[in-house]
């Protein structure tokens, strides 16, 4: 998921500390970084299935190390395994070459430069953002890798299958523009 720091998040509800004159709404400043880290994260979109793993960093021993975790948490009974990754320097390593060869059923598919919206994982880590980050301050590091995994018990809990650009329930569809011809019967 990115780097991650302790921090404060910006949110719906901004902090006020006395009411704005004008209505603006502000947040109050924090410039600490209190601890950092990596998410790790697997996503089974056909189940809406999800696993997340915080590291300290993420190079190839903490990737190896998730992977093994993956394979654990994944039925026996599935025959292949698509890992998605992008063109980090780490997933190419040749720790990952001696996993997948132990793991015959793993193959790595490697995202395009520039297209992370083609990894099903991004609209999750976007939800995952919302629901564990936006609107809160964390001290320190474990604040926020407790925060994540609650969120992650509760979306394995509520999960449902993700669809790929599907709307969400509360939006309508979008009128016609004057770029559309009319119909013609």
């Amino acid at each position: 998921m990115g780097p991650l720091s302790a921090k404060s998040y910006p949110g719906r509800e901004p902090i006020r500390t006395q009411p704005p004159p004008a209505g603006r709404a502000r947040q109050e400043v924090d410039y600490g970084r209190r601890g950092r880290g990596y998410v790790f994260g697997a996503f089974c979109p056909a189940t809406g299935a999800a696993l997340t793993r915080p590291y300290p960093g993420r190079g190839t021993k903490h990737w190896v190390n998730f992977l093994e975790a993956v394979e654990g948490w994944l039925p026996d009974e599935i025959e292949r395994v698509y890992a998605i990754a992008d063109n980090l320097g780490s997933h190419r390593a040749t720790d990952v070459l001696l996993f997948l060869l132990a793991h015959p059923r793993w193959e790595m598919v490697f995202q395009p430069k520039y297209a992370a919206y083609l990894n099903l994982i991004e609209p999750w880590w976007k939800v995952l953002r919302s629901l564990a980050l936006a609107g809160r301050r964390f001290e320190t590091w474990d604040e926020v890798t407790e925060a994540i995994a609650q969120v992650t018990d509760y979306w394995n809990a509520h999960r449902h299958p993700f669809t790929w650009g599907q709307r969400r329930r509360h939006r309508s569809r979008r009128q016609p523009g004057i770029a559309l011809l009319p119909k013609v019967a």
